[in-house]
């Protein structure tokens, strides 16, 4: 049987240049050998997702995780402190905070589990409750059925599953209006033949987007899949041409552009409350994400990331210390990810607020020496989180460490939620 390596060991591998593919070939021939090794189902699934095969991926990883909902990663450094159990939804890897990236090389247990709507009659045993579904349509229904029993639950609970809902670029926005320090702006997620009527000048008129320019992407597309800026309405019609999605988000487009005629995205965690950097990529385009920033081949912007990380408690988080306290005031969530810029009067633009974004320290040390200590730091305050919520309970559970299983009997009386 296939010990489960996960997504940090088998990303770690992929972006240092290996090929994997051997790799995934075993896997599948570890499944054909055992039918129910659904560890190295999901270990395939996650390679196939990394080579753009998501079809396969999405198969393999139904096949897994209809013969196991639970994996484990021990602790790299024994005795374990806590044993954390996360609440997965059994979708792509950017469905779920990457809680195993966060906690690789640590001394804390990780327990996972994929969910469904339909509360199990039992869960892996834990010291503290770790919610890392990201919000999507998909992921919904999980998080409205698993709002109410985490209230009442017996271990202490992160990440409210009716905060993480909050998150939804609409709802996020309509939550960040009128913050004096930051700018989101106003979001509507609109219907694609309501946005045809609008485009064409016969719809219900949408407030506060203006005359233009203005963004348009598919609900739940990520990395600028489908993200496009239109400057009229006859652009957005022609680009709704070429989209087939049911429903999509449009707002107003703020240029943010330095006086260098540059692009800066800056990629920030929140921990409990506290800002932490993650990276800053930069670019002459408005459409950034790192891996299409050029931050590879030019020393200039990696020397301008690495002055941004070394500096970023002294200079940007207090500089937007307003900005970030409101972010933390209007969700709620002890662990949110935020991508933002600077404009130039001073304030905070918000793209977007989501626990789900990618963090990790992967990036080759060779090409990235500055982001080992700056990533650890991330990590540091991540499971000085974990160490606190487990450890706030002077009853800490003995359940957990007597038995593999935590009953849920006691909540056996309350309606359980459709599938």
């Amino acid at each position: 049987m296939h010990t489960y390596l996960g997504l940090a060991q088998l990303l770690r591998r992929t972006l240092a240049g290996e090929d994997l593919r051997p790799l995934g070939q075993m896997l599948l021939q570890c499944a054909r050998t055992d039918p129910q090794d659904s560890a190295a189902l999901l270990d395939a699934a996650i390679l196939f997702e990394f080579q753009e095969q998501p079809a396969l991926a999405a198969a393999l990883r139904r096949e897994a995780l209809a013969l196991g909902r639970h994996y484990r990663l021990p602790a790299r450094h024994q005795p374990a402190r806590v044993r954390v159990l996360a609440l997965m939804a059994p979708g792509p890897i950017m469905a779920n905070v990457p809680i195993e990236c966060l906690l690789d090389n640590s001394d804390i247990d990780l327990e996972l589990y994929y969910v469904t709507s339909q509360l199990p009659a039992t869960v892996p045993a834990h010291d503290v409750l770790f919610v890392a579904i990201g919000e999507s349509d998909a992921n919904r229904p999980l998080l409205e059925a698993w709002a109410e029993p985490l209230r009442q639950w017996p271990r202490p609970v992160l990440n409210d599953p009716r905060r993480i809902l909050d998150v939804a670029r609409d709802r996020a926005a309509q939550r960040l209006q009128s913050q004096p320090r930051l700018l989101m702006p106003p979001t509507w997620r609109v219907e694609r033949g309501q946005l045809e009527a609008w485009a064409g000048g016969t719809g219900v008129e949408l407030a506060d987007l203006g005359a233009g320019p203005w963004l348009v992407r598919p609900v739940d597309s990520h990395a600028g899949r489908g993200l496009q800026r239109v400057a009229t309405r006859a652009a957005l019609r022609d680009v709704l041409a070429q989209q087939t999605s049911r429903d999509y988000f449009i707002s107003p487009f703020v240029d943010y552009r330095n006086a260098d005629g540059r692009y800066r995205k800056y990629r920030v965690v929140l921990i409990h409350g506290t800002p932490f950097a993650s990276h800053m990529a930069i670019s002459e385009h408005w459409m950034i994400h790192y891996l299409n920033a050029g931050m590879d081949n030019d020393a200039a912007k990696r020397a301008e990331e690495a002055a941004w990380m070394m500096n970023f408690a002294a200079d940007f988080a207090p500089r937007h210390a307003a900005a970030f306290a409101a972010i933390q005031a209007a969700f709620e969530l002890e662990y949110l990810g935020i991508d933002c810029a600077e404009l130039p009067d001073g304030r905070l633009l918000i793209f977007e607020v989501d626990p789900a974004m990618v963090v990790h320290d992967m990036d080759p040390i060779e090409r990235y020496p500055y982001k080992p200590a700056a990533m650890q730091r991330v990590f540091a305050a991540f499971r000085r989180l974990l160490y606190e919520a487990g450890n706030s309970s002077p009853e800490k559970a003995q359940a957990a460490f007597e038995s593999r299983f935590l009953p849920l009997k006691t909540r056996n009386t309350q309606k359980k939620p459709a599938v």
